[in-house]
């Protein structure tokens, strides 16, 4: 990863009316690495992006790209940004080629040579000179995957974009957008409400309620070491983890354990000597689901006009 963010909001804020949108955000985003967007529905994503792409003026604060103010330099900051809203817009009639080589002429320096690269990224060698009206979903997202990296940009933003995918489609599309943030050392950003997905996507996931930031974490920090110990008696079994300094919670029929893998063994065998009855021991895992609801209350929906 890049020392350097690609990315940087500054104290990113909106005021409508008298009403506090989004309030102070700070984030950077880096080359290579995918980052999910998390919050309840009203919590300020939308509005966060429209800022992140000049479509909406921040009351305070400034969003940069690669150093330069989205405000004060436009017209240079946008060419380094992709974006795939939901299902991306193509026409039907025509061929993936054609829908390709229409979108460059938006941009300047797009060479045939630089169509054929994309297309090869994203995997539609044999499909690129069928209609687009032949295509699957999953196709259209590709052939949307490929008209946002044309002009090459160093950020690629994607609001829900998986939706209405089949399960082998989103694994296909999460797939591919790895390899290309991975191989062309894009930031991405990601919006959704796929938990399970983003889980599996992002290297880092940013979780925003009520228009503040108010968490950011690594994907790999979400899973800390834990178990699940299906014991009879539990009072007894709880007894004898205390005594060892073992971090526990009630689950059931069983105690979640806080430890290494290596620990478990010895643990196993004390509360076995001091006649505990052992019927199970699993890895257990918190979802990212669990902890986003557990970090924002439920999930609960903010303020109507937060969107």
């Amino acid at each position: 990863m890049s020392e350097q963010p690609i990315v940087q909001l500054k104290g990113l804020s909106k005021t409508i009316g008298s009403k506090k949108i989004i309030k102070n955000l700070n984030l950077d985003l880096y080359a290579g690495q995918i980052t999910g967007f998390l919050g309840p529905n009203g919590a300020g994503k939308t509005t966060t992006i429209r800022m992140m792409v000049g479509l909406m003026r921040p009351t305070a604060g400034d969003v940069l790209i690669e150093g330069q103010s989205i405000q004060t330099h436009f017209e240079d900051s946008i060419q380094k940004v992709g974006v795939i809203v939901e299902n991306p817009e193509m026409y039907k009639y025509m061929t993936g080629y054609k829908n390709l080589l229409h979108f460059s002429r938006m941009h300047k320096g797009i060479t045939k040579e630089r169509i054929d690269e994309v297309v090869k990224q994203v995997g539609m060698q044999n499909r690129i000179q069928e209609k687009v009206g032949s295509y699957s979903l999953g196709m259209r997202q590709r052939l949307g995957l490929a008209q946002a990296l044309l002009h090459n940009p160093k950020f690629l933003i994607l609001d829900e974009p998986t939706n209405g995918l089949d399960p082998a489609g989103i694994r296909e599309f999460r797939l591919y957008l790895q390899k290309v943030a991975r191989e062309s050392g894009v930031a991405v950003f990601v919006s959704s409400h796929l938990l399970s997905e983003i889980e599996l996507l992002c290297d880092r996931i940013a979780v925003i309620q009520n228009g503040e930031l108010i968490d950011i974490k690594n994907v790999n920090e979400l899973h800390h070491s834990q178990y699940f110990i299906q014991a009879e008696p539990l009072d007894l079994a709880s007894e004898v983890l205390s005594g060892i300094g073992f971090s526990f919670a009630a689950s059931g029929k069983g105690l979640i354990v806080d430890t290494e893998e290596e620990h478990i063994p010895g643990a196993v065998s004390l509360l076995v000597n001091a006649g505990v009855k052992i019927y199970t021991v699993q890895p257990h895992r918190e979802t990212l689901e669990d902890q986003f609801l557990e970090m924002t209350g439920g999930g609960q929906i903010a303020e109507a006009h937060t969107k």
